[in-house]
């Protein structure tokens, strides 16, 4: 997630009838997935890795969990304007890592982005041609259209060649085109926005199913997903004790939204990206909320038919099954509840007096959300368990 998360408008259940009762359950240790690309002798061929945008919340994250990835070797953080700066100076979490900033990029096999819209589109043409695989955290590679570019971001994408090959990192959805990148010379991940994760893995199953009529996500953020630059209106005295509104009229990552609950309706079983009329205009309101990190999504949804809590929670878990970072709960989940960790906790429930559907998400913005998910989606791509350096249980108080 990078500062403009919080631009102006412009990511097996028991069954009852109180909805699933146990979490789904993880893939076996011994099932990792199906290794494309998967270099040759574990730790003793790592895979190189830089992080460009190593300064921010974000790019803290992906040095922290990069840093302790058996299969990774951290060759490089780059930050603007910083030479040879002990990372401890930006972020004193991390001081004992004994790593340090540089500007220049430096060789790698893999490349998380971590910067400001705009920026990582006009750096990738270069990266890819020095032979580097691209993850990138912000918003230039997960739109597939480039002319919605202007619309949502203001700027017109410099390599729309390199867009059409991207594919958008939500692992859940999109696994066997990430695996698929591991055996090609050019790979591009664009990372799902925060938002957009908590809100389409907690819809995708009502979307495949062609169940979305109507549509209303009221999501709730921490201020971290603003970044880490100061800005007024996240400052302590301004959010503290205060709940937000903000992107009114059509925050950015609704076109992300709209993007994968069309492609979802497509991949389901009426192969037709009409079958959910409340997916082509997504009614989507983010509050601002005195926390650090987290994302509540909560999506309203009137069904396009008559549907029982008992077809919902089978929808659920047969779409989880096995998904080692998804959980399908039974009762209403809470930002606390995934905190510091890679998972997504999903929430069904039928409204039987008025019949509409309540899908909940809920994840760590700064995991889930951005450098987790990447990680995930890096794993996929490198042929690994994508579990690999992700399997933190959630933290708590």
């Amino acid at each position: 997630m990078t500062a403009a998360h919080l631009g102006p408008a412009g990511s097996n259940a028991a069954t009852s009838s109180e909805g699933p009762t146990a979490p789904v359950s993880a893939r076996p240790p011994d099932a990792a997935p199906t290794a494309v690309g998967r270099r040759p002798g574990n730790r003793e061929s790592p895979i190189r890795v830089a992080i460009v945008g190593a300064t921010g919340y974000v790019g803290a994250e992906l040095i922290r969990l990069l840093h302790r990835h058996p299969e990774v070797d951290l060759v490089g953080l780059v930050g603007r304007g910083r030479e040879d700066e002990p990372i401890g100076a930006t972020h004193a979490h991390l001081a004992e890592t004994g790593l340090a900033v540089d500007s220049a990029i430096p060789d790698a096999d893999a490349v998380f982005l971590a910067l400001p819209h705009g920026t990582a589109a006009s750096l990738v043409p270069d990266l890819v041609a020095r032979g580097m695989r691209i993850v990138d955290l912000g918003p230039d590679f997960r739109l597939r259209d480039p002319a919605d570019y202007p619309r949502w971001y203001g700027f017109e994408h410099p390599a729309p060649d390199l867009l059409a090959s991207a594919v958008y990192g939500l692992p859940e959805l999109h696994r066997d085109e990430l695996r698929t990148l591991g055996g090609t010379r050019r790979a591009i991940v664009g990372a799902p926005g925060c938002y957009p994760t908590a809100t389409l893995l907690a819809l995708a199953p009502l979307a495949r199913a062609g169940l979305i009529a109507d549509l209303v996500v009221d999501a709730k953020s921490g201020v971290s997903g603003a970044g880490r630059e100061p800005k007024l209106e996240t400052m302590f005295g301004e959010v503290n004790e205060s709940v937000r509104a903000y992107g009114i009229g059509g925050h950015r990552h609704v076109a992300e939204m709209e993007q994968e609950l069309g492609e979802l309706g497509r991949r389901g079983p009426l192969h037709d990206a009409g079958a959910n009329p409340g997916a082509r205009s997504v009614d989507f309101l983010p509050h601002l909320i005195p926390m650090t990190r987290g994302i509540l999504a909560a999506c309203h949804v009137r069904p396009t038919r008559r549907v029982t809590q008992a077809e919902l929670d089978s929808l659920y878990a047969d779409a989880y099954a096995g998904e080692p970072f998804v959980t399908v709960v039974a009762s209403p989940p809470a930002t606390k509840h995934v905190l510091g960790s890679n998972t997504c906790r999903v929430f069904i429930r039928l409204d039987e007096r008025t019949g509409r559907l309540l899908a909940i998400g809920v994840i760590d913005n700064l995991v889930k959300g951005a450098a987790g998910q990447a990680i995930q989606a890096f794993n996929v791509v490198h042929g690994l368990d994508e579990r690999t350096g992700l399997e933190q249980h959630p933290l708590a108080p």
